[in-house]
């Protein structure tokens, strides 16, 4: 069916399933989106115009060995987490009345194992066999992980009770004051060690407005400590913790090998690439997948199997047509860009960007089916499927490191990732008519994929530029016309965007468009 007739009833579906979706918790969810999207738009987008400032101020080396430490710590940052952030989400957002047993629970676990994160961080430091500076800048970034994990306490209570306007807020200042301290620490010649007490000092003012908010809203902690809450969220949030560190032991694992086998210059044009995929997932996916979280936990927790499917395939789809054309215009044109982000010193990152570019489409797909399973409390396949993934990356970074160079990071954690997707997927038992219609968006989808890549091919050695400002409109236009994009997205669309701030303009609009 194409665009015009789709539009002809936008409150007709040709999915039942989408019926279910009712205007307060459709509502609801865009407004949350918006909020979130607005900040993560805002605060990722400062953040990742500052990863390219510096690149250029650190030079490959010294954003080699920044690339490891910040490696090291997201890995660390799991431990103090311990899966129980996701744990609260869910399951305050369906009980909101024990807010305050979760949070006594929560304060009185997570410091602790933080502390024990830090150390855990540093052992490794010295089994890595890096040298005594980066340790010992190490130590100092990594006070940040009780810091954050304060933070993430308060952050975690507002997602649950979807108070998503405080974190949004919050979550924004906190980028501006760190890209502000930190380049007034780099340009008074602080260096690396300038630039992490930068760090240090925003993650405190952060954690002291998230307090302040929630303090705010009426919540506070419960003592004595719930031991039946506490226990139920160290078992339930024990295989999520170690599915987390699997996830985010593939995701670094590249650059902390890199670092011991290569050096840190090697890292550093790994780390170049990696800023570039980081930032589209954080902001075409992360986004909308932590607002609508607590939408699909009470969805499926009330039995509405066939509107959770519904909303399974809809993200998907929508990753992956945000996706696909970013990762095609990338790989394409990954040496011009190379140079125009990253500057001269970072001449290899293009045979990492143009090969990593994919696993923003991998891995945007793949985390709307994790939350899935998360959402089905079934952590363990979770975990079963990321140790997989893991050691499939750890053997082949093994193998094509010291053969390939850093371009074998790149194609190691691609082949792992659609490894684990490809796992993730056979985990749902989907009704015939759910594949027939995700086979039906995706060879549609692929037309559009293909005008894409040959107006790129042709325009490319003209401009970069033009062939994205003929390629993108010509990629959405085939989108339309091939009718990858159904009458049922249409219908979701116009409800999410009437319900958005100023959507009653739309909601005119489109009613006279379509009388």
């Amino acid at each position: 069916m194409d665009a015009e007739t789709a539009l002809e009833s936008p409150g007709d579906l040709s999915v039942p399933t989408a019926e279910a979706a009712t205007e307060s918790t459709t509502r609801r969810a865009a407004r949350n989106a918006t909020a979130m999207a607005l900040s993560q738009i805002s605060a990722k987008g400062l953040l990742f115009i500052w990863q390219l400032m510096l690149a250029r101020w650190l030079g490959d080396e010294g954003y080699g060995v920044y690339g490891t430490i910040g490696a090291l710590l997201a890995v660390g940052a799991v431990l103090p987490d311990f899966g129980m952030g996701m744990i609260v989400v869910r399951d305050v957002a369906n009980h909101p009345k024990d807010a305050s047993r979760y949070l006594s629970a929560s304060l009185t676990m997570q410091p602790v194992l933080a502390v024990v994160g830090y150390g855990v961080l540093m052992i490794a430091a010295i089994l890595f066999g890096y040298d005594s500076e980066l340790r010992a800048l190490l130590a100092l970034a990594g006070v940040s992980l009780l810091v954050d994990t304060l933070g993430n306490i308060c952050h975690n209570q507002l997602l649950a009770a979807e108070r998503m306007v405080i974190p949004a807020v919050i979550s924004t200042a906190h980028v501006g004051i760190l890209v502000a301290l930190a380049a007034i620490a780099l340009s008074l010649g602080g260096g690396l060690w300038g630039l992490y007490v930068a760090t240090i000092t925003a993650g405190v003012a952060r954690t002291s407005a998230y307090w302040i908010a929630l303090t705010r809203v009426g919540t506070r902690p419960h003592f004595p400590l719930d031991r039946g809450v506490a226990r139920s969220m160290l078992i339930n949030g024990a295989p999520l913790a170690m599915a987390a560190f699997l996830a985010q032991a593939y995701n670094h694992a590249d650059k902390l090998i890199t670092t011991a086998v290569l050096g840190a210059e090697g890292t550093g044009q790994l780390t170049a690439g990696f800023v570039i995929v980081f930032g589209v997932v954080e902001i075409l996916s992360t986004t909308v997948l932590v607002a609508v979280f607590p939408l699909m936990s009470r969805t499926y927790s009330s039995g509405q199997r066939a509107m959770f499917e519904f909303m399974l395939e809809k993200l998907a789809f929508f990753n992956l047509t945000l996706s696909l054309p970013l990762a095609i215009y990338t790989s394409l044109l990954a040496v011009p860009l190379s140079g125009w982000l990253f500057g001269p010193e970072f001449t290899r990152t293009a045979d990492v960007l143009k090969i990593l570019i994919w696993y923003t489409v991998v891995n945007m797909v793949g985390n709307v089916f994790a939350q899935a399973l998360l959402t089905q409390n079934r952590q363990r396949r979770l975990l079963v499927i990321r140790a997989s993934g893991l050691a499939l990356n750890i053997a082949l970074l093994a193998v094509l490191l010291p053969r390939v160079g850093v371009q074998g990071a790149a194609i190691a954690t691609l082949i792992a990732e659609t490894t684990i997707l490809t796992g993730i997927l056979t985990s749902f038992d989907f009704p015939a008519d759910w594949w027939g219609r995700a086979r039906s968006h995706l060879w549609r989808l692929g037309l559009a994929a293909a005008g894409l890549m040959i107006i790129v091919l042709l325009l490319r050695r003209v401009h970069p530029l033009l062939a994205g400002i003929i390629g993108l409109p010509t990629y959405a236009a085939l989108a339309l016309v091939s009718g990858a994009v159904a009458r049922d997205d249409w219908d979701l669309i116009y409800r999410m965007a009437i319900a958005m701030p100023g959507g009653h303009l739309i909601a005119r609009y489109w009613k006279r468009e379509l009388g």
